[in-house]
């Protein structure tokens, strides 16, 4: 979750085992600072290369397109189409938008420790890896573990910042936007609220 670029997403080409552990990440985590509401819409693309923003061939627009960058397991390691390791592409890894869509959760052995990403179920081929904080990271960081919805006019749940009020479709847009974007909840600790 790097930056705004075209989106990509990471599928399993192979089964993935539940507990699998990636990592560690690198370089300065920011889990869902650009989460969005809606997937990116288009077609998807299989990439042969990490970090592939220049590998999809000009005549496809970027903006119509998500491409998919595949991984499998090889003698137990996790590995994209080129054999590199999980450090070439975990960044790639798209934050999920809620717990049905969630197939990682991103975990630390010790509070401030590196990061691992950790399977949370099998993983079927073909269906791509999307990450959330566990629990314990996601308290270390400060960013809600819960979230309540209420019920728009149509019946839709929607989820409403308690600092702004602006509303979202899914659990973690908010999570993140309380986290990195709400101006009026910065400097305020988060407001937990244990059932």
């Amino acid at each position: 979750q790097t930056s705004r670029a075209p989106a990509i997403s990471v599928s399993a080409e192979s089964c993935i085992p539940a507990g699998l552990r990636l990592g560690p990440v690198p370089g300065t985590f920011k889990l869902g600072k650009y989460l969005s509401d809606r997937k990116e819409p288009g077609l998807k693309k299989k990439v042969f290369s990490s970090f592939c923003f220049l590998c999809v061939p000009s005549r496809v627009k970027m903006t119509m397109v998500t491409p998919v960058f595949q991984v499998r397991m090889v003698r137990g390691e996790l590995v994209d189409e080129a054999g590199s390791s999980a450090l070439e592409w975990i960044g790639l890894i798209r934050a999920a938008r809620n717990s049905q869509e969630q197939t990682l959760e991103a975990v630390a052995d010790l509070p401030g420790g590196q990061i691992f990403y950790r399977a949370l179920r099998d993983v079927q081929p073909g269906e791509e890896l999307t990450v959330w904080y566990s629990n314990p990271l996601a308290q270390w960081f400060d960013i809600p573990v819960t979230a309540t919805p209420t019920h728009d006019e149509k019946g839709e749940e929607r989820y409403i910042c308690w600092y702004c009020w602006r509303t979202f479709k899914y659990p973690n847009s908010l999570k993140a936007h309380v986290h990195f974007h709400c101006a009026l909840s910065h400097g305020r600790p988060f407001l937990h609220h244990d059932h």
